[in-house]
């Protein structure tokens, strides 16, 4: 059974950090791509990093480029997403997801992803 657990969402000021992370289980974790979406009420989920399962390749959403940091432990079967300088904007609930992709593509659809954990909130307040 596949299973993905985000952790350390919360509530943080504008110009706060958090680090969530995604313990994957249930699957070849270094054979696939892994990614993080987040959604707002009113809006679509929206993508917003993802990392290939080989050679690191990282794709940024432009709203978190330079202030977001997707990285990857293969050993830990953890993908985390670094966040710093969070703007009121980026409150949503922060969803990780799975893909099986081909080894240096990054999915960045929805449609893409195969599992997907169960959300974490993070409100950043102004």
């Amino acid at each position: 059974q596949v299973q993905l657990v985000e952790s350390g969402g919360g509530l943080v000021q504008a110009g706060g950090s958090l680090r969530l992370s995604c313990a994957v289980s249930g699957l070849t974790f270094s054979t696939f791509g892994l990614g993080w979406f987040r959604q707002d009420p009113g809006r679509e989920r929206e993508f917003v990093a993802g990392i290939s399962w080989i050679d690191t390749y990282i794709v940024y959403d432009d709203s978190v480029k330079g202030r977001f940091t997707i990285s990857r432990d293969n050993a830990k079967n953890t993908l985390y997403l670094q966040m710093n300088s969070l703007k009121p904007g980026d409150t949503a609930v922060y969803w990780c997801a799975a893909a099986k992709t081909a080894r240096k593509v990054v999915a960045t659809l929805r449609d893409d992803y195969d599992y997907w954990g169960q959300g974490t909130q993070v409100t950043v307040s102004s």
